[in-house]
């Protein structure tokens, strides 16, 4: 029986793309790529991102504000 691919939880080896701190979001994209982002970024960037409909991930442990 086929299990249900989730992705792992972020964790503090995961790093932004942008400027390398610790990955706070991860945006799965619809092409199947994605991106990781810090806080900062994951704010500038998540108007964006919802915009064009990619699955975005939030740390549990350490939410974005």
């Amino acid at each position: 029986m086929p299990g249900t691919l989730t992705r792992p939880e972020l964790t503090a080896a995961d790093r932004c793309d942008r400027c390398g701190a610790a990955a706070k979001l991860r945006a799965v994209l619809p092409s199947g790529g994605e991106l990781l982002f810090c806080g900062h970024h994951a704010r500038a960037y998540e108007a964006g991102l919802r915009e064009m409909e990619a699955d975005l991930q939030k740390d549990e442990q350490h939410e974005v504000q």
